[in-house]
């Protein structure tokens, strides 16, 4: 259970539903996410839930199944993608009321397959099974998108990948996942605060590598420079050269 603030400004509780790895008829392995497991999960309770998808993909009937059960929940659904939502697991996506991205993340649709076997008249078979089940799947597409249907299967010929501001961009989304406002104080540092912490990082490099390689830090350098000049050497080289070489690097960092 989460909190989440309605539009009146009032807290209410929400639930949180998992989707992730692949989607299956049965689970063969217990990491698959099958519609018996998902509606034992949905039917747990009530009122508005959120569905965190990262999945693969898998059966696409499976996924068609879930997909019904979400549209036919009565409360509202939904969905983040907090990783990846392809293939079967992009049609589960579109159930939700809300789609949301997390800006690291992907959306991907292609073509079904299937695997065939049999004589010329089977080969066909499956050819048409295969065309029905594309129509099947635009469908959940157009509804959620709106998108012309030659669109969207020209998206799915091209195994079409979507960055999250792409997806928002095509309809598959509606926002872009943001952090929570109320809980971060303060986003960005100073100007000055981050040249400050740059530098302090920068010296402790400096100091860290100094110590490794016997090379005396600035403080003690005033205390211990004739005797540095006579014992310092690493591997044969001079303490001035390893300063000098460390002075070079930290143009880079």
């Amino acid at each position: 259970m989460q909190k989440i603030k309605d539009q009146n400004g009032e807290e209410s509780c929400e639930r949180v539903l998992f989707l992730n790895g692949m989607i299956a008829e049965e689970s063969w392995f217990d990491d698959e996410v099958t519609p018996k497991l998902f509606k034992d999960e949905l039917d747990a309770g009530s009122g508005n839930i959120t569905v965190w998808i990262n999945s693969p993909g898998g059966d696409c009937v499976a996924a068609a199944q879930i997909y019904n059960m979400l549209v036919d929940y009565k409360g509202n659904v939904t969905v983040k993608i907090d990783g990846l939502a392809a293939s079967a697991a992009s049609v589960i996506a579109m159930a939700g009321d809300k789609v949301l991205m997390s800006p690291v993340s992907m959306l991907m649709i292609h073509n079904p397959a299937t695997i065939a076997f049999g004589d010329k008249d089977e080969m066909k078979k499956a050819i048409q099974m295969l065309s029905e089940v594309k129509e099947s799947i635009i469908n959940a597409y157009e509804i959620k998108t709106g998108a012309d249907r030659n669109k969207i299967s020209n998206l799915m010929d091209a195994e079409t990948w979507m960055n999250a501001y792409r997806a928002v961009d095509l309809g598959f989304a509606d926002g872009i996942l943001e952090r929570d406002e109320g809980n971060v104080t303060d986003c960005k540092a100073p100007p000055v605060a981050g040249i400050y912490y740059k530098a302090v990082v920068t010296n402790s490099l400096r100091e860290r590598i100094s110590a490794k390689c016997g090379i005396a830090s600035s403080k003690e350098k005033s205390n211990t420079e004739t005797k540095n000049k006579e014992t310092n050497d690493v591997k044969g080289r001079p303490a001035d050269e390893i300063r000098e070489r460390l002075n070079f690097i930290k143009k880079f960092i």
